[in-house]
């Protein structure tokens, strides 16, 4: 077997054995009468652009048909009044702080959370504009998983507290090797490496694409998967999760809004406190 010499020395082993203590992992902040604004949501829509509107004042950012915020606002949604499910199919316990489920399936084991979410948006989104070698993201020990290398037929390998790459089958472009792809990355990936990965941004400029991450055991991660704005230039924008347990990826309501729910204003006053979590403004940041 061939071994790619970029090794790297793992941080602790608990890392990389155990990467979900780095999940998200919180509780529930709000109770279950927050609502959305009933001139916002249009139960009809399929997707994301369709399903919730803009408030009056406020357009929808222009995107370009190849764009992420494209991809993102084009997400196909499950009909309104989905349960958000589980890995293992069972309904998540709070069911009131979402509007909206994406219609993606998220595999049958407990991985896909809610770092591994914002990760898997971003991969779908390239892998579908066929730009495979964009594809990549480090784990928890700063090794970078390339997908071009994962395409080429070599697997992760461990040995103590290193990891390198090993030639380990041919060359597979199908899909279901892409999912395997991400699923390993879910396994050692995690809040921490995601922080530590991308590139903070202002609040005032916020774009769709953008996350809000607090890495740590617990941390969470959100996506900004919309964005609008008015004539005076104030952004509101729309956020979706994953958490923990691993579950589907939801839009999330605004707890302190119910006239622009699910939108968030970027105008808050140092933290952003929604559902579940609570971000301070200087933790949004992106791939890149």
């Amino acid at each position: 077997m061939k071994v790619i010499s970029d090794t790297v020395s793992m941080k602790p082993c608990l890392i990389l054995l155990f990467p979900l203590l780095f999940s998200c992992c919180g509780s529930i902040v709000h109770p279950s009468d927050s609502n959305t604004s009933p001139e916002i949501i249009h139960p009809e829509g399929n997707h994301l652009e369709t399903r919730i509107l803009c408030p009056p004042g406020f357009t929808r950012l222009e995107a370009d048909s190849n764009s992420f915020s494209y991809f993102l606002r084009n997400l196909p949604l499950k009909p309104h009044g989905s349960p958000v499910l589980l890995f293992s199919g069972e309904e998540k316990m709070w069911q009131h702080v979402h509007c909206a489920v994406i219609d993606m399936e998220i595999g049958n084991k407990d991985l896909q959370q809610c770092a591994d979410a914002c990760i898997r948006l971003r991969a779908e989104y390239l892998w579908q504009q066929k730009r495979y070698d964009e594809i990549h993201f480090n784990l928890t020990n700063g090794f970078r998983m390339d997908y071009s290398k994962w395409r080429e037929g070599f697997r992760l390998s461990v040995s103590g507290n290193n990891t390198s790459w090993v030639k380990k089958t041919g060359a597979n472009q199908s899909y279901e090797s892409f999912r395997d792809y991400l699923t390993t990355v879910f396994m050692y990936a995690g809040t921490l490496s995601v922080e530590k990965e991308i590139k903070k941004r202002d609040i005032l400029k916020i774009e769709p694409g953008d996350l809000f991450v607090v890495g740590g055991s617990p941390g969470h991660a959100a996506m900004v998967v919309d964005v609008a704005v008015n004539d005076v230039g104030e952004r509101i924008f729309m956020l979706a999760q994953g958490y923990m347990p691993a579950q589907e990826i939801h839009v999330i309501k605004n707890p302190n809004d119910e006239n622009i729910s699910p939108w968030f204003s970027n105008q808050f006053n140092g933290e952003l406190e929604t559902m579940e979590w609570t971000f301070p403004n200087w933790t949004l940041g992106r791939f890149e």
